[in-house]
């Protein structure tokens, strides 16, 4: 039997059986691009009725909190939020770094915690002090101003409120510009600590920082070569004046932010997560007065269950919001 023929023709056959399909390949590949689009476009409908949805919602707890506060004194307790449009970092908030603070033990214990710190301290510390008072730090003050507010409780330790122009705050972590011995008691201002750290170690330039944290600090590896300054009045170790973590909160100092509390007809909580028990505590004083509770920040927080209100949304545009709609007493 004679097989010449058979691979030519079978040659031929496979290419028209290619030249066949390849309009399907084609036909098939725009079909696959079509629906990926309807996919995208409709990822983007879904992102755009969502935030459509949560800016409607926030607008609603808006105007519900403008009725519940209006005629009211408040006491604000503010936290980390506060403070991010100023450009200070949140510990807990979206985005935040994941690091671990040092604690109040690591600090008084070990030298080379010590070194760490104000290494990190003296790198962080001049672009810690060029921030600037925001949006929501203002409209406290205008509140105050205004007689809607007994004070300020924050949790934060730069200053801002005080700068803003309110006039009863209460530093409840303490505050970065001041350092105390821990054996004398002396205070001195943390410029002049800058300013002998950094006669102490010229080599510790100031770079760009971009990892500063919401006490000021930055993030330092090698320390070997930090001296630290000591007290000049008796040779101690020197402490920023902040509450580190495991460290207590001085007793004349939270009866002091107690009594804002105490003192108001409603609490409003700003930029605070609630999981330091310190804040609990101010929501636990309001409860049980039976004031109503307002929280404004970005995700949950401890306190959610005990609000009348949660408005899920940053703080400066809420704050500013209701210093311009509150009506005045």
């Amino acid at each position: 039997m004679e097989s010449g023929p058979t691979p030519i023709a079978d040659g031929r056959s496979a290419d028209r059986r290619g030249a066949d399909q390849q309009p399907a390949d084609q036909q098939s590949a725009g079909q696959q691009s079509a629906d990926a689009q309807r996919a995208d476009q409709q990822r983007a409908d879904q992102q755009q009725a969502d935030r459509q949805r949560a800016d409607d919602q926030r607008s609603e707890a808006l105007d519900r909190t403008v009725q519940l506060l209006a005629g009211r004194r408040i006491a604000a307790v503010t936290g980390a939020g506060v403070s991010t449009d100023s450009g200070i970092p949140d510990y807990r908030g979206a985005g935040a770094p994941v690091r671990s603070p040092m604690t109040y033990s690591q600090f008084v214990a070990d030298p080379d915690y010590r070194r760490r710190y104000w290494a990190g301290s003296q790198l962080g510390w001049r672009r810690f002090t060029a921030t600037l008072p925001n949006d929501g730090h203002r409209a406290l003050a205008r509140l105050e101003e205004r007689g809607l507010l007994t004070g300020v409780v924050t949790q934060n330790v730069d200053g801002l409120h005080v700068r803003a122009g309110s006039q009863r705050v209460v530093d409840l972590h303490g505050s970065a510009d001041r350092v105390r011995c821990m054996t004398c008691g002396q205070y001195f201002a943390r410029d002049a600590i800058a300013e002998r750290i950094e006669a102490l170690n010229p080599w510790l330039d100031d770079p760009d920082v971009s990892s500063l944290n919401p006490d000021g600090d930055a993030e330092v590896h090698d320390v070997s070569a930090m001296t630290v300054p000591e007290c000049t009045v008796c040779g101690g170790i020197l402490k920023p004046d902040i509450v580190f973590f495991g460290e207590f909160i001085p007793t004349e100092r939270f009866q002091e932010a107690r009594a804002i509390v105490a003192g108001a007809d409603a609490l409003l909580v700003a930029g605070s997560s609630l999981v330091v028990n310190s804040g609990i505590r101010f929501l636990e004083i309001a409860r049980r007065a039976k004031m109503p509770i307002v929280i404004v920040n970005r995700g949950t927080t401890k306190g959610d269950s005990r609000a009348g209100i949660k408005i899920d949304g940053g703080t400066s545009e809420v704050l500013r919001a209701l210093a311009e709609r509150l009506p005045s007493r």
